[in-house]
């Protein structure tokens, strides 16, 4: 008996091992996979503005590092006891304004950086809703919980955003032709948009995708479809019933280790999971021989595997 569809998934041609260097940008489902890539060691830069949910937000944070195109004091506002600035997440906003400054523009360096030596790309859209300041018509990444009468809020047409990806594919390769970009659509929903709103951002982004991939510049791993096709039940969801909980981001991972990840790292990914179990590991006597014997037993694994790969860091 057959009780869950499967959707075909294979072997990417190029995979990710422990040379690899990866970006991971985009919504909240981005940090989800960020984690689980940081947990075992891979080497990553995850989200260095904080979540981005729409395509135009990710764009501007791609094309502002590449171009080197720094933030001013004109950039960034004051509410609520703290700096904000409307690019990036309220994670980066701060009480001091050269902080703000220093994270939003320290931000920009690595990720021309990190881009620059990239072998993949992996980049999660969240919604095609976007928000825009009526007083300057400027697209938003985040509102900052300034009162909604200040925004107008619009759709992106299929059109708008196979532009704006076009632009973050073109803005990459101007300086890394070689590496992978792989583009997902987060499988959170955005509910507070509306259940058919949801639904519709979430068909645009996916058509949009798709005329990109079919241009053979990028490829697509269905992150959305296994969490709507595979997981179709509200025991995958947090207490939200929005956010996919621990069981369906374990379980999206694992397909996408089985896609993206050489199995000539996996026994490597075992041992730092071993390693990253045993310092989570609390002794109920942590002066007993026996613990002493484990922590040793524990330095000799970290140290394996430092000598093999030296950035690793526990």
């Amino acid at each position: 008996m057959k009780l869950q569809t499967q959707i075909p998934l294979k072997k990417a041609e190029n995979q990710i091992d422990y040379n690899s260097q990866l970006v991971v940008l985009g919504s909240c489902f981005a940090n989800n996979i960020g984690d689980k890539l940081a947990y075992y060691k891979f080497r990553a830069l995850q989200n260095p503005f904080g979540v981005l949910f729409h395509p135009l937000a990710i764009e501007n944070l791609i094309s502002r590092a590449i171009q080197e195109e720094s933030y001013t004091e004109e950039e960034v506002f004051f509410l609520n006891e703290r700096w904000q600035c409307y690019d990036a997440h309220s994670d980066l906003s701060s009480v001091a304004k050269e902080d703000l400054l220093g994270s939003l523009n320290s931000g920009l360096s690595k990720t021309k950086l990190y881009i620059n030596k990239a072998s993949h790309i992996f980049i999660t859209l969240g919604t095609a809703w976007t928000y825009q300041l009526k007083e300057s018509g400027k697209e938003v990444a985040n509102c900052h919980k300034v009162p909604q009468l200040a925004f107008k809020k619009e759709l992106l047409s299929i059109e708008k955003i196979v532009q704006s990806l076009e632009a973050i594919v073109h803005q990459i390769q101007t300086i890394n032709t070689k590496t992978q970009i792989v583009f997902t659509v987060s499988p959170v929903r955005h509910l507070k948009d509306g259940f058919v709103e949801n639904q519709l951002s979430k068909a645009h982004l996916i058509s949009a995708v798709h005329q990109i991939i079919k241009k053979g510049n990028a490829l697509y791993f269905p992150s959305y479809e296994l969490m709507m096709d595979e997981l179709r039940d509200y025991r995958f969801y947090g207490n939200d019933l929005v956010h996919p909980n621990d069981l369906a981001i374990t379980y999206i991972w694992e397909k996408f280790v089985s896609v993206w990840i050489a199995q000539e790292a996996w026994p490597t990914m075992e041992k730092v999971a071993a390693v990253q179990s045993g310092l989570n590991h609390r002794p109920f006597n942590p002066e007993s021989l026996k613990h002493q014997e484990f922590l040793k037993a524990l330095d000799q694994k970290i140290t394996y595997l430092q000598k093999k790969y030296p950035y690793m860091k526990f």
